[in-house]
């Protein structure tokens, strides 16, 4: 994926201390995740998943999963019931648990961190664009196929 202009080397970093300091915070708080994946099945659990464009092109820079299925339904880098995109999933993958006692917690230190992450949009004069993953998912190259050795297993893309 080739990266807009306003993507400097200086904004990857921001972002990467961003995500730390998010992490951090986060840590702190100290929510239990039940592993159970359901942040990242979207329509089984009724939620959404926005980013900015900076979040996507990092997150989809290295492209998608082979075989992974883009869908409305979930993340096609849950694989395995485990996330692919560990280090580069976005603000609203690193601050979602499923834990009651952070629920409230999570929407003042979200309502934070986007702030931050528009402040630094603002800064190199970048568009600020947050919209659902589904919709830059849709943008973005198509998953490899799977290879041969697959075991047969077969993945319909919705989008083809």
């Amino acid at each position: 994926m080739v990266m807009s202009a306003s993507w400097t080397a200086e904004f990857r970093r921001e972002l990467g201390a961003l995500y730390q300091d998010l992490d951090a915070e986060i840590a702190q708080a100290g929510p239990v995740c039940q592993a159970s994946g359901r942040c990242c099945r979207f329509q089984e659990y009724g939620h959404t998943l926005f980013l900015s464009q900076a979040e996507a092109d990092l997150l989809l820079e290295p492209g998608m999963p082979a075989g992974s299925v883009v869908s409305e339904a979930g993340c096609p880098y849950q694989i395995g019931g485990k996330c692919t995109a560990r280090e580069r999933r976005p603000i609203g993958c690193r601050i979602y648990y499923c834990d009651p006692n952070f629920q409230d917690q999570q929407q003042p230190i979200t309502e934070r961190f986007i702030a931050r992450l528009k402040r630094m949009h603002e800064q190199i004069g970048r568009d600020w664009r947050y919209r659902p993953l589904i919709d830059f998912l849709r943008e973005a190259p198509p998953p490899p196929a799977l290879s041969s050795d697959s075991a047969g297993l077969v993945v319909l893309n919705e989008l083809s």
